[in-house]
């Protein structure tokens, strides 16, 4: 039995396997999602076909989330059951090293690379600009679009524009033009901060207002001043898209507009290294479950080994999301918040192989 059978049979199994998980998975996000969802039913008119699309474009940020876990355990479903059945002693005894292992599985993994690769960079962020669209014009009549001036919206008879949408209850560069019922400018109002105060109330900081009238335009100027509108934070989150779910080329882009302009940039970057290595990271659950196949039959049930990967992929999703809160908060280098989840991970794989190995 050649090296090349061995891999081919480990391919079949182990795409399998990940397919099935991940269709499980889906279908049981799509569940959650669709509960979710249908608290909003009937509001404006979000109705019942527009929860059923907004809960299908979800599905690919689900997938790319999910992608190292489900690999995880779809790669660790196949090797338990192997050393199970005894086929992986076969294999080993028909020449397989741990390091050809490793470099089979290798081999296998780098289509899940670029499956991830391709559903974050190009697939999950306009499926999900999509579904929040869609969402904001069924249930409400204001309207917003990203364009090269920012952020715009419609509130009644006035329209909004951010310069500077990021974050949803601390907006900077806000304009403010307001018509009359003949659709003539009455007021334009500009200001360099807005925070959300809640109960539609937000405070507006340096502001200078211009109202127009028949005598005469006539300019005003506050240090502060509220504004009462429909436009919420809850509004503004369907509209903002989180760093975590922007494209590679969008977080290059923004990282250079908010450097260019003297601004804070952590936050984005973090991001962007974290969807660099994210790809990276089915590799790494790969070598995690490697030792697995390594186990005797005696030493647990396939169950429960399956049962341990959906806990090890559980604690890397959490520790992905605490390591780049500590790296922000600590003012770590971005490529190191992002890149240590996955090198601790990889650790912990050559050391279980190691303890494997010695017995």
């Amino acid at each position: 039995m050649t090296t090349r059978t061995l891999e081919r049979y480990l391919a079949r199994q182990i795409y399998g396997a990940v397919t099935f998980v991940l269709l499980g998975f889906l279908g049981l996000f799509a569940f959650f999602d669709l509960i979710h969802e249908l608290g909003d039913l009937d509001k404006g008119s979000y109705h019942l076909r527009q929860v059923f699309e907004f809960v299908l474009l979800s599905v690919p940020g689900h997938a790319y989330e999910l992608f190292p876990v489900v690999v995880l355990i779809g790669t660790l479903y196949v090797l338990a059951h192997l050393a199970s059945n005894s086929e992986f002693t076969v294999m080993r005894g028909a020449g397989m090293s741990p390091l050809n292992a490793g470099g089979v599985l290798a081999r296998i993994g780098v289509v899940f690379v670029v499956l991830t690769f391709a559903i974050g960079e190009w697939i999950a962020p306009g499926a999900e600009e999509a579904a929040q669209q869609l969402k904001l014009r069924a249930m409400s009549t204001l309207i917003g679009q990203q364009m090269r001036s920012g952020l715009w919206f419609k509130d009644g008879r006035s329209f909004i524009n951010v310069r500077e949408p990021r974050e949803a209850d601390s907006l900077d560069d806000l304009r403010i033009y307001e018509f009359d019922a003949h659709d003539r400018l009455i007021l334009a109002r500009a200001a360099a901060h807005a925070a959300y105060r809640g109960h539609g109330v937000w405070l507006l900081s340096g502001v200078a207002q211009t109202r127009f009238t028949p005598a005469g335009p006539s300019v005003e100027h506050y240090a502060q001043t509220e504004w009462r509108s429909a436009v919420n934070p809850e509004l503004l989150n369907v509209l903002l898209v989180a760093p975590d779910r922007m494209s590679i080329y969008g977080l290059y882009r923004y990282i250079q507009h908010l450097a260019g302009n003297h601004q804070k940039t952590e936050r984005y970057e973090i991001a962007l290294w974290k969807k660099l290595f994210y790809p990276l990271a089915a590799l790494v659950m790969m070598a995690l479950a490697l030792p697995f196949g390594y186990m005797q039959a005696r030493s647990g049930m396939v169950g429960v080994k399956v049962f341990l990967g959906i806990m090890l992929g559980v604690l890397f999703h959490m520790l992905n999301s605490l390591f780049s809160h500590i790296g922000l908060l600590r003012d770590w280098p971005p490529i190191a918040a992002a890149a240590l989840p996955s090198a601790a991970f990889l650790c912990a794989a050559v050391g279980m192989m190691w303890l494997v190995e010695r017995r």
